[in-house]
């Protein structure tokens, strides 16, 4: 595959577990590399003129095609991929700026990280795929309202929650409960059932309280970080279909930590009038580029 940049956010995020719940003053322990901004607004890309961009025909056909693609396309279809690894890093670079950094990033961390950044045009997501040493496997991009691994390996290997209450350490007095809660919820949840919310900033929990809910869900394989006005940042645990939900202001202090029971939460997913609004954006710049789009 050629070597070619990537402008995706690289992301550290111990989302629960030992040391990632917040202290009795409120803090947090995560480690995110940059911190949140104002909200974010569309703008039209900076793009190259067209005389500078006539010879790429591939990149320009590659996004006529993810065009068509994005205008039939419907929220909760499953993601439509299109790969970009073997393109040359000219064509490679205009589809970089035409697409830039939105506000979604994910990681799937495995035996592969794959590192993945929603593009301006929400719905289009560029999804980088490494080995163990770092070295690029695979680029591609993909149309949906969230990346296909997130619906496909988040809970893949996804384990019984441990009911047993027997034995709870020093301190841990209102945890159990939640425990046997999110157990219930878990094994009762459908497709199309409305999500099940904890608010666990409304509940009296002790730190041990916090560390306990964190070692019976476990870490799962994926972690999301959804920029606005603040932040959301939201990990998979390795229970099916439980989420931790963190929601932070724009100074990043911890406003609503929360534990949500459903397939995907939806802060992270792409909203239908996202996708069309972002088939428009994408209609505006290929008609600067006088792109036959059919």
């Amino acid at each position: 595959m050629p070597d070619k940049p990537y402008y995706g956010r690289p992301i550290d995020i111990p989302v629960i577990g030992e040391g990632s719940q917040p202290g009795i003053d409120g803090d947090e322990n995560f480690n995110f590399t940059q911190s949140p901004g104002a909200m974010h607004t569309y703008d039209m890309p900076l793009i190259p003129e067209p005389e500078e961009v006539k010879n790429l025909t591939i990149a320009k056909s590659i996004l006529a095609q993810l065009l068509k693609t994005i205008d039939a396309h419907k929220a909760g279809d499953p993601a439509v991929g299109f790969d970009i690894s073997d393109i040359d890093a000219a064509n490679t670079d205009l589809i970089n700026q035409v697409f830039n950094e939105g506000e979604v990033s994910v990681l799937y961390q495995s035996d592969t990280s794959v590192q993945i950044q929603e593009s301006v045009l929400t719905g289009i997501w560029r999804i980088r795929v490494t080995n163990e040493s770092g070295e690029p496997i695979s680029d591609k991009i993909e149309i949906g309202d969230i990346p296909s691994i997130v619906r496909e390996k988040t809970f893949l290997n996804s384990t019984p929650i441990d009911t047993n209450l027997e034995k709870t350490p020093e301190n841990v007095l209102n945890a159990p409960p939640l425990v046997i809660e999110l157990s219930e919820k878990m094994e009762a949840w459908k497709k199309g059932d409305m999500h099940h919310v904890i608010n666990l900033t409304l509940l009296p929990l002790s730190t041990e309280d916090l560390h306990f809910l964190g070692e019976r869900l476990g870490v799962g394989p994926i972690t999301i970080l959804s920029r606005g006005y603040g932040n959301c940042r939201i990990g998979s645990t390795s229970k099916k279909n439980i989420w931790w939900v963190k929601y932070f202001n724009s100074e990043d202090k911890l406003i609503l930590n929360t534990i949500e029971v459903i397939d995907i939460p939806e802060v992270a997913t792409a909203a239908p009038e996202d996708l069309r609004d972002s088939a428009e954006r994408l209609r505006e710049i290929l008609e600067v580029y006088d792109v036959d789009i059919g």
